[in-house]
C-alpha cells in the first residue's frame, strides 16, 4: 500500500531547459567543471518546478541523459555508437533513432550512472529545500525517486550478431547490468524507483507477455522488498509520437505477476479507455494513473483533473491511487509541462479536500 492516498508522481524525465539544449551542441567549448556545474544547475531547475508545483515524489528530470534511455549506451563497453540518425529530415518518427552494432561482450563496468545522479538528487534537494524553508519553514521533505530503463528496452537500440543473435539474447546480456544498477541504487539509499520497460508494453501484442514478466521479475530481484519499486507501461513518445498498438488488453492478466509495488498506465492520451483494468491492479497493487496529456499542448485545468481523479475512484479506492503524466515531460515545452504539474497537484488536491484527507502531501523522507 502507498504510503499516502492519492499522491502526486511523476514518471522521471523533464524538459532539458533552452540553454542546456545550446550548451549540449558546443560541450568542447566546456571544460569539466563546466559541465558538472552546467548539470547541477539544470537538475535545480527541474526541481525547482516540481517543488514549486508541490508534488508528493520528484526525480533529478533525468537532465544527465539524452532522452530516457540513450544516454545509457555511453556507458556500455562491447558497442560502437551510432554517428548519425538513418533519416535526419521529415515528419519526426521512431525510425530517426539509429541503432548501435555490438562489436563484442556487453559490459558495463562503471555501472549506468544512475547512482551518482541519485547522489546529486539527493544534495541538490536538500540545498533547495533549505532554501525554500527559510519562506516555507512548514514543508517537508518529498519522496525522491530514480528511473531506470529495463533491459528490453535498452536492447531495442542494438544491433544483433552472431553472439547475440536476437533481441532476447541481447536483453539477457543486460539484464544483470540493470539489476546491478538497481542494487546500488538501494545502497544508495533510494527509496523509490520506477523499471521503465514501455518496450515490452509496445510489443506485448506480438509477444508472450508471460515471458516479458519473467524477464522484468528476474531483472528488479535485488531491489524487490528493499525500496518501492514501480514500472511505467506506455505506447511510446519520442516527438509525441507512439510506436505500440495502444492497448493493454494484450498485456493482461500476466502483467499482474509483475514483482512491484505500483503499476503506471497512460490513460490521459487515450481518453481513458480500458479505465476499468485499474480495479483489477488494485486488488494486489497501487496504480499510478496518467491524468496529464504529455503528447497535448491542452492545458488541463485543475478541475480537469479533479474529474479525472474521480472517475478513477469510481474503480480503485483512494489508498491504491496515485496521479502521474501519461509519461515523461521531456518532450513536452517546459512552460506547458509547469503549467501541467502545477493542475495535476491542484486537481488532486480539490479531490483529497472533499475526501477529508490532509492536502499537507510531503512526508519526512531522510533521502
Amino acid at each position: 500500500m502507498q504510503p499516502q492516498p492519492l499522491r502526486t508522481t511523476v514518471i522521471g524525465s523533464y524538459p532539458f531547459p533552452g540553454w542546456l539544449e545550446f550548451a549540449c551542441r558546443h560541450l568542447d567549448q566546456f571544460g569539466e567543471a563546466d559541465r558538472e556545474e552546467m548539470i547541477d544547475d539544470a537538475v535545480v531547475a527541474a526541481l525547482h518546478d516540481q517543488l514549486e508545483a508541490g508534488l508528493d515524489v520528484v526525480t533529478d528530470g533525468e537532465q544527465t541523459r539524452l532522452d530516457f534511455n540513450l544516454s545509457f549506451y555511453g556507458f556500455l563497453q562491447g558497442i560502437e555508437l551510432e554517428s548519425a540518425p538513418p533519416r535526419r529530415f521529415g515528419p519526426p518518427a521512431h525510425d530517426q533513432r539509429g541503432k548501435h552494432r555490438v562489436t563484442g561482450e556487453l559490459r558495463a563496468p562503471r555501472g549506468l550512472g544512475t547512482v551518482s545522479d541519485f547522489q546529486r538528487l539527493q544534495r541538490l534537494t536538500h540545498n533547495c529545500l533549505s532554501s525554500l524553508n527559510s519562506q516555507h519553514p512548514q514543508r517537508s521533505v518529498p519522496t525522491l525517486k530514480a528511473s531506470v530503463p529495463g533491459p528490453y528496452t535498452l536492447s531495442g537500440r542494438l544491433l544483433p550478431n552472431r553472439q547475440y543473435p536476437d533481441r532476447f539474447a541481447l536483453t539477457e546480456a543486460l539484464l544483470p547490468i540493470v539489476s546491478a544498477e538497481l542494487e546500488g541504487l538501494v545502497r544508495a539509499g533510494c527509496q523509490e524507483i520506477t523499471v521503465d520497460e514501455p518496450s515490452m508494453s509496445c510489443y506485448a501484442h506480438l509477444e508472450d507477455p508471460r515471458r516479458f514478466v519473467d524477464i522484468f521479475n528476474r531483472t528488479v530481484q535485488p531491489a524487490v522488498g528493499h525500496c518501492r519499486l514501480s514500472t511505467h507501461l506506455c505506447f511510446g513518445n519520442f516527438k509525441a509520437r507512439a510506436v505500440g498498438l495502444r492497448r493493454y488488453a494484450p498485456m493482461f492478466p500476466a502483467f499482474l505477476d509483475l514483482q512491484v509495488d505500483e503499476i503506471h498506465l497512460e490513460m490521459a492520451s487515450r481518453e481513458f479507455a480500458e479505465l476499468e483494468l485499474i480495479a483489477e491492479i488494485a486488488k494486489t497493487k497501487d496504480v499510478a494513473v496518467g491524468v496529464i496529456d504529455v503528447k497535448s499542448y491542452y492545458l488541463e485545468r485543475g478541475e480537469d483533473v479533479a474529474n479525472r481523479v474521480r472517475a478513477c475512484l469510481k474503480h480503485a479506492p483512494a489508498e491504491r491511487l496515485a496521479f502521474a503524466p501519461d509519461c515523461g515531460l521531456s518532450q513536452t515545452a517546459r512552460w506547458a509541462a509547469r503549467s501541467k504539474l502545477k493542475s495535476l497537484v491542484e486537481g488532486v488536491k480539490q479531490v483529497r479536500r472533499t475526501l477529508g484527507f490532509a492536502t499537507s502531501h510531503f512526508r519526512p523522507n531522510p533521502s
